[in-house]
């Protein structure tokens, strides 16, 4: 993955002033946004992209008129391009949103919308939308009948309640089902990267109310395009793996704790040295009179540092069983030191989870390193 250096670099904030300067009658230098590229380097991606829009800022005296003929004039040339587009859209939304009785809000979320194509404008929207949520969200579902695929994929993936890396929007989090309108605009769209954000959404709503979400992806599957089924598989997926019923069922999973008949998981070893293998076997029957359609998974239940067990899923496999048929399932699950997960010896433990349902909980024993 490139890394923030590589994102937003010193070498194109000076190529964004060289940009600006000829996008802007003299004595427009975009000086602050030359040195800018001088103090990027301890600094993260997004802390990068509020630098240089501050500087932006700077340079523009907070002057909304003056950024947006700027940028506007610079929109002209490809060279605009990329992530140099982050902190543009950032330095638009701040100086749109300031302005006195909101005289420049709808044309800076127009310009936001000029420029996504460009690289995307997803981040400066929550700076709308924190400011005036409803009508943020109007001109996100105008964004929805979009010739440009960017554009529409801006009205959803902008408007997400946990989009990565951007700030919050707490009203987004409070009442989730006011960006429904804009997903029933978009749910269907002929283009792949839409629909991914769409099923993204949806897939944040479920962690905030997965009732709405149910019901939303219900609703679309009553009279689905080709389309459909995959992106609500992937809009359900953390119900999924919560066992939500109603998910289960969504994506066609089908058959409760009494079909069925589990055994373990059973361990090779009960003690696992440290950055070694947990390895387990369990099997699964259908003792009903009726075929059933299952998600099995198993959980593992992490030591942490408060002593407390942590539980986390991991997908399995996907069967469909026939009455009186079973499967037999085998998993080699790692204890190697990764750098998102610390690894605390003491005694864990892994259980099956089959339509939600949890079955045998089994303990282990994760070494100390010998080190």
């Amino acid at each position: 993955m490139p890394t923030a250096d590589e994102l937003i670099s010193p070498d194109g904030i000076r190529r964004l002033a060289a940009i600006l300067q000829k996008s802007s009658p003299a004595p427009s230098r975009w000086q602050s946004v030359a040195d800018s590229s001088t103090t990027l380097g301890p600094l993260g991606l997004s802390e990068r992209a509020r630098s240089v829009a501050d500087a932006l800022l700077a340079d523009c005296g907070r002057d909304y008129e003056r950024l947006a003929h700027a940028v506007r004039k610079g929109l002209t040339l490809p060279d605009l391009t990329g992530w140099m587009i982050w902190p543009v859209g950032e330095a638009v939304a701040v100086a749109a949103t300031e302005a006195a009785d909101g005289q420049y809000f709808d044309d800076g979320l127009d310009l936001l919308a000029e420029l996504t194509p460009r690289l995307t404008s997803e981040f400066a929207l929550r700076t709308f939308l924190n400011q005036d949520l409803e009508r943020t969200l109007a001109a996100a579902l105008t964004w929805t009948d979009s010739p440009d695929p960017a554009v529409r994929r801006l009205a959803s993936e902008g408007s997400r309640p946990k989009l990565p890396w951007a700030r919050q929007v707490p009203e987004l989090n409070r009442d989730p089902g006011a960006t429904v309108p804009v997903l029933d605009k978009l749910h269907s769209d002929i283009s792949p990267d839409v629909r991914r954000s769409v099923a993204n959404h949806v897939n944040d709503i479920s962690r905030l109310d997965a009732e709405l979400a149910t019901k939303v992806a219900a609703r679309w599957t009553h009279n689905p395009a080709p389309t459909t089924p995959a992106l609500v598989r992937h809009a359900m997926r953390t119900l999924v793996k919560k066992g939500d019923p109603a998910a289960l069922e969504l994506v066609g999973f089908h058959g409760g704790r009494e079909d069925l008949q589990v055994v373990g998981p059973l361990l090779t070893e009960t003690a696992i040295p440290h950055g070694g293998t947990l390895v387990f076997t369990a099997s699964v029957t259908n003792v009903s009179d009726r075929p059933v359609s299952l998600a099995i998974d198993y959980v593992v239940h992490h030591l942490k540092a408060n002593g407390k067990l942590a539980p986390k899923v991991f997908k399995l496999t996907k069967r469909n069983l026939a009455p009186a048929e079973s499967v037999d399932v085998t998993r080699n699950h790692s204890f190697r030191p990764i750098s998102t997960r610390v690894y605390y010896p003491g005694t864990h433990a892994v259980q099956l989870q089959v339509n939600g349902h949890q079955f045998g909980l089994t303990e282990f024993r994760l070494l100390e390193s010998a080190e």
